[in-house]
């Protein structure tokens, strides 16, 4: 099997995160960027079928600018109730398609990152990926 590295946004590129994230693999590794759920759907089936799956993926939670909104700086409970009235996807339902292909197919999940500057949605997509609730540094 091939690997890549998968970078979910819809505006950053990976070397955007050294800004806020210590990792220097957004500015060392190759990635394959993609800016919507859909698009990230696609872009993992599509490999799949080609022998390729990702050895790492980074998220973003916020793909559409209905996402952006107050409540996600007053924790996750309110940010889910906030959610409820989105019509777009967000990098969660990304993340939980990645968790669903991966038992689909009996395999393990590629390592995750998460380079959200949405708290609330951070704590979301750890969740979905049972990486706990302390966001990373």
């Amino acid at each position: 099997m091939k690997h890549y590295n998968l970078f979910l946004d819809d505006y950053r590129i990976p070397e955007d995160c050294l800004e806020y994230k210590d990792d220097e693999r957004y500015g060392t590794e190759t990635w394959v960027i993609v800016k919507s759920h859909e698009a990230f759907v696609q872009e993992l089936e599509t490999r799949w079928e080609d022998g390729e799956f990702p050895k790492l993926v980074s998220f973003d939670h916020d793909l559409d600018d209905e996402h952006y909104h107050p409540a996600m700086w007053k924790g996750v409970e309110a940010y889910e109730h906030a959610y409820k009235q989105f019509t777009e996807p967000t990098g969660r339902r990304s993340a939980a398609f990645l968790k669903s292909f991966c038992l689909e197919k009996n395999i393990p999940l590629p390592e995750c990152l998460i380079h959200t500057k949405n708290p609330a949605g951070e704590v979301r997509i750890r969740r979905t990926l049972n990486l706990g609730d302390r966001p990373s540094e």
